[in-house]
C-alpha cells in the first residue's frame, strides 16, 4: 500500500505545482516551496502512467478488501498517532535529509494512511492526556458512509469523559 500511496500522492503534488504555475505567471521552482514538496513533486514526474495506473487499482483493490473486511465490525479502534505530540518543528518539511524526515513521520503517523487510501470515514478523539497535558487522540474508523455511527459514538465518549473543556498550557 505503501507504494501506491506515494505514488499518488507524488503525482498529485507534481499536478499542484504545476497548476501553481498559471496564477505565478512562470514555473513553480524548488525557491517557492518546501524541499520535501519539491523532492515528492520531482518523484511523481518521473512516474509513467503505467504505474499511476497500476497504483490507482492497488489503492482500489485495498478499499475493497477494507470494505469487506469491516462488514463485521461497527468501528476499528487505532492510536490516532505513533508517539504523543512533538514539539513544533520536528517533523518539519524542511528536514536535514529526507531518509530521516521519511522515519520520523512513518514513525510519527503510522494509522492514518489507511483511512486516507480507503475512504473510509474516521475520528480522532482525545481520550488520554500526557503528564504534560497533551492530548493523544484515539482513532476510530467506520464503515464506508456511516459517519453517523462516528458521531453517536463521540457524543456518548464525550458525555463518558469530557474534553471540550481541556486545552494544553503554552
Amino acid at each position: 500500500m505503501r507504494g501506491a500511496f506515494l505514488t499518488v500522492v507524488n503525482v498529485s503534488v507534481a499536478r499542484a505545482l504545476d497548476d501553481g504555475a498559471g496564477p505565478l505567471g512562470r514555473a513553480v521552482t524548488d525557491k517557492d516551496v518546501e524541499p520535501v514538496t519539491w523532492a515528492m513533486a520531482q518523484q511523481g514526474l518521473n512516474v509513467s502512467s503505467v504505474a499511476y495506473s497500476r497504483a490507482i487499482g492497488t489503492l482500489h483493490q485495498i478499499g475493497l478488501m477494507m470494505a469487506k473486511f469491516q462488514q463485521t465490525y461497527d468501528v476499528i479502534l487505532n492510536p490516532t498517532l505513533g508517539k504523543p505530540p512533538v514539539p513544533l518543528g520536528v517533523l518539519s518539511l524542511t528536514p536535514k535529509d529526507m531518509p530521516t524526515f521519511t522515519k520520523e513521520i512513518t514513525e510519527f503517523s503510522p494509522f492514518t494512511a489507511n483511512y486516507n487510501v480507503t475512504g473510509q470515514p474516521s475520528m480522532s478523539v482525545p481520550l488520554h492526556w500526557t503528564p504534560d497535558g497533551l492530548p493523544v487522540g484515539v482513532m476510530f474508523s467506520a464503515r464506508f458512509g456511516d459517519e453517523a455511527t462516528l458521531f453517536r459514538l463521540a457524543s456518548q465518549l464525550e458525555k463518558a469523559k469530557p474534553w471540550a473543556g481541556r486545552r494544553p498550557k503554552i
